[in-house]
């Protein structure tokens, strides 16, 4: 019985040794590579090694210039040399990361039979008028026609003319150099319907040193995929006056024109309002001198802050807010005038801030005052003040006074208040701003991935970041071939994935989830379940060691 009892003991301490093994088999093999991969943290794999490429990008930015000569505008040895294809590739000199060239390819040739009857009319404007086909002009290109030396097409002290289409008229030379002389005239022609150092430098201005150019390079909007605008009329004193103002027909007649031009570059919405009772932030001061009330110009940043609390447009919009305020001065601070830097009256009684909008004052004729009655009523002149506004609208959107070669006669601008080629020289800052908005918010989505490994990067996330990429590659390669309407939709598209996958919300979830707080989650669910085992196995190898080392009886 005892040595039953004694093999039934044995039986049991195996049975026991194995069981802490089967369990802490089942532990280390299947338990903790599962609580290991079902406790991970999920990250869809990126395209690191493409990101970190995109900051040694370099743009090449080609422009298609079509050079059409007349019989007698060169040489006829030159004429015989027709047709022939020129480039000419210069860098744009930033500090910046990536690098930006500039490509004008020029595509000689000579003028058709039509082309040169219509350059024989007797003004640039008509001839114009009869070869412009702007349904036949690819965005982005250029076609300059070169005329004879003689020609009464361009006022004598003349060398170049500039349209308000993709048209250009240059003046041709009868010299053994014709073609390189004509070759440098075309070029400063072209760079200035198409890009400039000062242009990419407006359009670059949030991503260039702070110290490399004034705050007039930083006055552009941001590219936006849309904008909203909004007009006010600012009433402070409407005992006094009672102010009457078409804003439906001026909108009608001279902002939506120039908005429809301007539709490429993103979608508009406008409206309008009337505050009444609205007062500037600073008090104006009086010139005894001209009996009037005056703003200086160290004190217009102090009107804008008080006045914005009761526009109410930007609080709840998705898009940029343009506001244009057209402000009347109560009875007691008329006329009220604004000055500039020396002292001097402004002539349109107005300035505008950078990104922000403009405002106008807009005094009440004296005469007005003379009626006893009370308030005096106000129509306002609506075609003065659009005309302000709409100056001020091109210059918040980056579209300033080109910088004309020497000799050169610009034209003046279309009907709706905006040339093609300015659009097109729009389209071409808006896709380089894009681009380097995308890189930049990409490199550093890649950056915080990087050193955060914690944080959660879903599948969406993931697409988002390789369809950002794509798209810059690709809006790489359009602007390269010249393309630039494909250009603009892709470096737009760019800018928008990179921006939905860095603010995408699943990012923050893990964010703030340090690894004691693991450890206090994991441990009082672990320790009840492992000491027993280690102590199980413990035990197993010591006495396992044990009995190696007991000496066998040898009878």
């Amino acid at each position: 019985m005892a040595a039953t009892g004694a093999v039934a003991t044995d039986r049991e301490v195996v049975r026991g040794k194995r069981a802490a093994l089967f369990f802490a088999a089942v532990a280390i093999v299947l338990g903790l590579p599962l609580w290991w991969k079902t406790t991970e943290t999920y990250r869809a794999p990126l395209p690191y090694s493409q990101i970190s490429g995109l900051n040694a990008l370099q743009l090449r930015l080609m422009v298609p210039v079509t050079v059409v000569f007349t019989r007698d505008s060169v040489p006829l040895d030159d004429q015989g040399k027709l047709p022939f294809t020129v480039v000419h590739e210069r860098e744009i000199p930033l500090k910046y990361k990536m690098k930006i060239k500039c490509r004008f390819q020029k595509t000689y040739r000579r003028a058709l039979d039509h082309e040169e009857e219509a350059l024989l009319l007797g003004s640039v404007q008509e001839a114009e008028a009869t070869l412009a086909q702007p349904n036949e002009q690819v965005e982005g290109s250029l076609t300059v026609y070169v005329i004879s030396e003689h020609s009464s097409l361009l006022p004598q002290d003349m060398m170049s003319y500039i349209g308000p289409e993709r048209t250009a008229v240059v003046r041709g030379v009868m010299h053994r150099e014709a073609l390189n002389i004509i070759g440098h005239r075309i070029i400063q022609v072209a760079q200035a319907m198409s890009l400039t150092e000062d242009v990419l430098a407006a359009a670059l201005a949030d991503h260039l040193p702070e110290d490399k150019w004034s705050s007039d390079k930083r006055r552009p909007l941001k590219s936006s995929l849309g904008y909203e605008i909004t007009f006010s009329l600012l009433n402070p004193d409407p005992k006094s006056h009672d102010v009457h103002w078409d804003i439906e027909g001026a909108v009608r007649r001279y902002v939506q024109p120039f908005l429809n031009t301007l539709s490429a570059a993103g979608n508009f919405s406008v409206d309008s309002q009337i505050l009444y009772y609205a007062m500037l932030g600073v008090n104006p001061r009086f010139d005894p001198a001209s009996s009037s009330y005056y703003l200086s110009m160290h004190s217009l940043p102090h009107v804008i802050n008080p006045v914005e609390s009761r526009l109410g447009s930007s609080a709840a919009s998705l898009y940029p807010v343009l506001n244009f305020l057209l402000y009347v001065p109560e009875l007691a601070h008329s006329p009220l005038y604004i000055q500039d830097r020396d002292g001097a009256p402004v002539a349109t009684n107005a300035f505008h801030s950078p990104r922000w909008g403009g405002i106008m004052v807009y005094n009440v004729d004296p005469k007005a005052y003379n009626v006893s009655e009370q308030p005096v009523r106000v129509e306002v002149d609506m075609v003065r003040v659009m005309e302000v506004f709409l100056a001020q609208l091109r210059l918040l959107f980056g579209i300033a006074h080109p910088q004309v070669p020497p000799k050169c006669l610009l034209s003046g601008p279309k009907s709706e208040g905006l040339m093609t080629w300015e659009l097109d020289r729009l389209l071409w800052a808006r896709s380089v701003e894009n681009l380097a908005t995308a890189t930049t918010t990409l490199t550093s989505l890649a950056q915080l991935l990087g050193k955060i490994s914690n944080i959660v990067i879903k599948d969406d996330v993931a697409s988002e970041v390789y369809r950002a990429v794509a798209a810059v590659q690709k809006a790489a390669e359009e602007l390269a071939s010249g393309h630039l309407s494909s250009a603009f939709a892709a470096s737009q598209e760019a800018v928008t994935s990179s921006e939905r996958a860095f603010f995408d919300p699943s990012l923050l979830h893990l964010l703030y989830f340090p690894d004691d707080q693991k450890f206090a989650i994991y441990i009082p669910l672990f320790l009840p379940m492992a000491v027993p085992i280690l102590l199980s196995l413990v035990k197993i190898f010591l006495e396992t060691r044990k009995s190696w080392k007991k000496p066998e009886k040898i009878d």
